[in-house]
C-alpha cells in the first residue's frame, strides 16, 4: 500500500523534474547513458518504480535486454564503452557516500579522461536527481510494475 500519492504533488517536485529534464536538454549526456545510471541507482537504492520506469524507458530507446540484465555485473563483462563504466563507477560511489573519500581522486581523473567539467556536472546532478527520487518513491511505497514509456 502506497503512504502517498506522488502524482498528487508533483508542484512540490517540480524542481526536481526541472532538473532532470535540464540534464537531458544539456546534451552532454547520451540518452542511453542516462538510463543506464538510473538503473545502476535505483537497484543500489531498490526503488522497484524507478527500476520498471527506467528499464521500459532504456528498451523503450533501444537498449538491449542483455545491458540491462548484466547491469548489477557491470565489471565483469565488455558490454559498456569505457564512458558508461566511468559513469557508473561514479553513479555508485555518489550513492553508496561511505565516508568523505568515497569519490576517490583515483575515480575523478578517470572522469575527467571521459567528461568535461559541465558533462561531469551533469553527471553528479543525475546521480543526485536518481537517489533523490529513489528515495521519494521508497518513502511514499510506490508501486512498480505499471509504468509505460512517455507516461510521465
Amino acid at each position: 500500500m502506497t503512504r502517498f500519492a506522488i502524482q498528487r504533488h508533483y508542484a512540490s517536485m517540480q524542481p526536481l523534474i526541472t532538473l532532470g529534464q535540464n540534464i537531458r536538454d544539456a546534451g552532454r549526456l547520451e540518452p542511453a547513458l542516462i538510463e543506464l545510471v538510473q538503473m545502476r541507482v535505483s537497484q543500489i537504492n531498490g526503488c522497484a518504480f524507478c527500476l520498471d520506469m527506467h528499464s521500459k524507458d532504456a528498451r523503450s530507446a533501444g537498449e538491449t535486454e542483455q545491458r540491462l540484465h548484466l547491469l548489477p555485473a557491470w565489471r565483469e563483462t565488455r558490454l559498456y564503452s569505457e564512458r558508461e563504466r566511468v559513469a557508473l563507477a561514479w553513479a555508485e560511489e555518489l550513492t553508496e557516500l561511505a565516508s568523505p573519500e568515497a569519490v576517490s581522486d583515483a575515480l575523478h581523473e578517470q572522469a575527467r579522461q571521459h567528461f568535461d567539467e559541465e558533462a561531469l556536472v551533469d553527471l553528479t546532478l543525475l546521480v543526485v536527481a536518481i537517489n533523490s527520487w529513489n528515495r521519494i518513491n521508497v518513502a511514499a511505497r510506490t508501486i512498480g510494475g505499471s509504468y509505460r514509456p512517455a507516461s510521465h
